[in-house]
């Protein structure tokens, strides 16, 4: 993928955004999303869980951790590490399992475990600007 910034004003742009992310993704890729509360995150989840086929309803996995939802073709994994506090919580979790799924992996918070983001994870930061506007950044 290239280099994305994209400035939103809406959750319709952030869901956009997200199907155009989910264009360029694969089986077994993870998605990183880092950002404040109310950044959007979720939105842009939704937006690439529809780019992927699915027409489950997404919602943010604060309280379960994880949810699954299917896609077209693939399974898709939905992780917010929002209100975990130790990575040993991550792992009873299953995430090294998760890892080795056919599908595709989305995380919310992932900056809270850097070190378990496996080389290749695509990085996306998420900031509410001064004006209200929403950007996404990839990193």
């Amino acid at each position: 993928m290239d280099k994305l910034l994209v400035s939103v004003e809406s959750e319709a742009e952030m869901i956009a955004a997200g199907k155009t992310i989910a264009a360029d993704l694969k089986e077994g890729d993870v998605v990183a999303l880092n950002g404040q509360l109310g950044a959007g995150k979720t939105h842009l989840s939704k937006g690439i869980v529809a780019g992927l086929g699915s027409v489950d309803k997404v919602t943010s996995p604060t309280f379960s951790l994880v949810q699954e939802y299917q896609g077209a073709s693939l399974r898709i994994f939905h992780f917010d590490f929002y209100r975990l506090d130790d990575v040993s919580e991550l792992l009873r979790l299953g995430w090294d399992d998760y890892l080795d799924e056919d599908g595709v992996i989305l995380v919310e918070w992932a900056d809270k475990f850097p070190d378990l983001m496996p080389e290749g994870t695509y990085c996306f930061d998420l900031a509410i600007k001064a004006d209200g506007r929403h950007t996404v950044t990839e990193r």
